[in-house]
C-alpha cells in the first residue's frame, strides 16, 4: 500500500512582487516499508518537500494523499491532528526539552494525544530500552552524549507507532562515527518494518537509504533503487 502520493505539487511563495516556485510540479509516490532518502544542495526545494509531506505545508496547487487520506481540503487543526496520528518527526537539532528527563520528553507526544500518565509512561520505557537507553531513563539531555540525544528523539518519534518516520537532516549535528550509529539504527528500524524519508544534502549519507531521490530547482531530477544502483556499478568494474 502507498504511504506517500504526491500529485503534481507545486508550492510557490510571493517575494515582493515576484512570485518563487520551491516546488514545480513534483509527483512522488512511497510505499509502506520503503526507506527512501530525499537529497538535494541548500535551495533546492527539500525543505519546502519535506515541509509539505510532514503536513507542516500545504501546496499551492497539486494533491497530497498520506497513507490513504487525502489532505487537499483539510482545515489547520485536522492537518495537525492527522500529523499527530501519522508521523513521527525526527530533527538534527534533536528538539529535546532541557528541563525534562528522557522519559518525560518521549511521553511529549503521548500527552498530546491523550493518553493516560500510567500507559504513556509504560509506552516510554519500552521504548527506550528497545533504543539502548534502558541505564539513561531519567537523564536530562545535558547529561548525554550527542548520539544518546538523538535516540531519546528517535524514541519519541516512535512512542505512537506512526506510519511514517520523517527524518531532517538526523545526523546533521553528529561527529561521523555518531552519524553512522543513528543511520545504522535508522536501517533497522526500516527492516523491522518502518517506513523512513529521510532528507539529506549528502549523497553518501543518502546511499544508506535503499531508494535515492534527487531534487533540484524545485523539481524531482533523479529516482533510484540505491541498491540496484550498486549492484549496477559493482558490475561494470569486474567487467572493466
Amino acid at each position: 500500500m502507498q504511504m506517500i502520493r504526491l500529485d503534481r505539487v507545486c508550492k510557490a511563495y510571493r517575494q515582493g512582487e515576484q512570485e518563487l516556485l520551491a516546488l514545480d510540479n513534483v509527483s512522488l509516490e512511497v510505499d509502506q516499508g520503503e526507506f527512501v532518502a530525499i537529497v538535494g544542495p541548500s535551495g533546492s526545494g527539500k525543505s519546502t518537500l519535506m515541509n509539505t509531506i510532514g503536513l507542516l505545508d500545504v501546496p499551492t496547487t497539486g494533491t497530497y494523499t498520506l497513507d490513504g487520506v487525502a489532505t487537499e481540503k483539510m482545515s489547520d487543526n485536522q492537518m495537525a491532528e492527522l500529523r499527530n496520528r501519522k508521523i513521527g518527526f525526527i530533527f538534527q537539532q534533536f528538539n529535546l526539552l532541557p528541563k525534562l528527563n528522557c522519559i518525560e520528553n518521549v511521553e511529549l507526544p503521548m500527552i498530546y494525544n491523550g493518553i493516560d500518565r500510567k500507559m504513556r509512561r509504560e509506552l516510554a520505557v519500552q521504548v527506550l530500552e528497545s533504543l539502548g537507553m534502558g541505564r539513561h531513563l531519567t537523564h536530562r539531555p545535558n547529561q548525554l552524549s550527542g548520539g544518546q540525544q538523538q535516540r531519546v528523539a528517535i524514541a519519541r518519534a516512535l512512542a505512537l507507532a506512526p506510519a511514517l518516520i520523517l527524518a531532517d537532516e538526523p545526523t546533521g549535528a553528529l561527529d561521523s562515527k555518531t552519524g553512522n550509529e543513528v543511520l545504522e539504527l535508522l536501517m533497522e528500524l526500516n527492516e523491522k518494518g518502518n517506513t523512513i524519508v529521510l532528507i539529506t544534502h549528502d549523497n553518501h549519507i543518502a546511499e544508506k537509504a535503499k531508494r535515492k531521490v534527487s531534487i533540484r530547482d524545485g523539481c524531482i531530477v533523479e529516482d533510484v533503487r540505491v541498491r540496484d544502483e550498486v549492484a549496477a556499478t559493482v558490475l561494470d568494474e569486474v567487467m572493466l
